[in-house]
């Protein structure tokens, strides 16, 4: 025999397509006149309670309940790779026809090579730490190296120690276009800033170096010490 706290048990228990057998032996019950109308009616809105229950996490698949998949969100590192990988590909570290012909992470990965041979004229960084500063894989850096290796933009200096053991590989710039663009940015040796003199001051201005002064006296034939005469008229 049936009960209304039987019925609510297994309402509670139930899921999926299990609550399908449930409303069919609570409908049963009734009609065997062991649950009364009034109660009948309360357990099946407990029913589609529990079902939208279900329905309201993902839906129900094989009687089990399903969430929803969430989209996927990016760490705060690699947002913060991508955000540097961006920098170095802007940063205009090779001219816009070689550019050109890689990919932004490539880009990225040549520009910090780029840095390393106007500051050394040879990069001889680890394939990790290349892509550690550029924000991006290492299979990123080995390709932009092999590709512009095939184009001809690059040497690459392997340097094996043993069979097992090797240093890292010594990059070298070798394209006339890149390392003039290089040369106009000043940074291979190009334009230096030089100090210049302080024209803002006006006492130095007005002032002469000593040295320049004697000079100007003995040229104008002046005995040292004093000021030449200027003429009037």
């Amino acid at each position: 025999m049936m009960h209304v706290g039987d019925m609510a048990e297994m309402i509670g228990r139930a899921e999926g397509h299990a609550l399908d057998a449930v409303a069919r032996a609570l409908w049963a019950a009734v009609a065997a006149k062991q649950i009364t109308e009034e109660d009948a009616g309360r357990l099946s809105a407990a029913i589609e309670a529990r079902r939208g229950l279900g329905e309201a996490v993902g839906g129900l698949q094989h009687g089990r309940v399903t969430f929803p998949v969430r989209k996927p969100q990016r760490a705060p590192e690699r947002t913060e790779a991508l955000e540097r990988c961006r920098r170095w590909a802007a940063a205009g570290r090779m001219p816009p026809a070689i550019a050109a012909k890689f990919s932004q992470g490539e880009q990225a990965a040549l520009a910090v090579i780029a840095v390393e041979v106007t500051k050394r004229k040879a990069c001889d960084m680890a394939i990790g730490a290349i892509a550690a500063v550029a924000g991006i894989s290492e299979s990123t850096v080995k390709r932009a190296i092999r590709q512009a290796k095939a184009l001809g933009f690059l040497t690459v200096q392997e340097r094996r120690v043993s069979r097992y053991r090797s240093n890292t590989n010594i990059v070298r710039v070798i394209s006339r276009a890149w390392l003039s663009w290089l040369d106009l940015r000043g940074s291979r040796g190009g334009v230096q800033p030089r100090p210049g003199t302080n024209t803002s001051d006006p006492e130095r201005r007005r002032q002469r170096p000593p040295e320049a002064a004697q000079r100007a006296v003995g040229e104008a034939g002046s005995p040292p010490g004093q000021w030449p005469m200027r003429s009037r008229g």
